[in-house]
């Protein structure tokens, strides 16, 4: 399960839990929230992520915190949470800001370079030549 299925799934459960503890019905909470029911079930059910000001209007319907409905008022890491990918290095980073604004032909452009490049140096034994070692630098 990934991160935002996990979130939603363990929103709508606290959310659910929530209510039952108050004795509210879906029907109440989502007119409370300003919210449709059909909505507040799907987000029980784990189906939809709230926007924030509905997670506001939520925790205020059912007299809850934001952070118990997000699950970090307990001493150990939500169940959703998981650790964020590690980051890239800056240099990646900025080669994808720029081929993100290319235009498609531009992009097969790149790719035939950038395959060529990994085809030259996968072909290239361990030990460079000079003049290879030149062209690193």
């Amino acid at each position: 399960m990934d991160m935002d299925a996990a979130l939603k799934k363990y929103l709508g459960d606290a959310a659910r839990a929530a209510r039952l503890e108050k004795g509210f019905s879906q029907a109440q909470v989502a007119q409370s929230a300003e919210l449709a029911t059909a909505v507040y079930g799907r987000i029980e059910r784990g189906e939809m992520m709230p926007s924030l000001p509905a997670v506001q209007r939520l925790c205020r319907a059912l007299d809850v915190d934001a952070n118990t409905l997000l699950g970090f008022s307990s001493p150990t890491p939500p169940a959703w949470f998981t650790s964020p990918p590690p980051k890239e290095r800056p240099a990646v980073h900025e080669f994808l800001r720029t081929a993100r604004r290319m235009k498609p032909r531009q992009l097969r452009a790149l790719r035939g370079v950038a395959q060529a490049m990994l085809t030259t140096n996968s072909s290239t034994s361990r030990r460079p030549t000079p003049s290879t070692q030149d062209a690193r630098c």
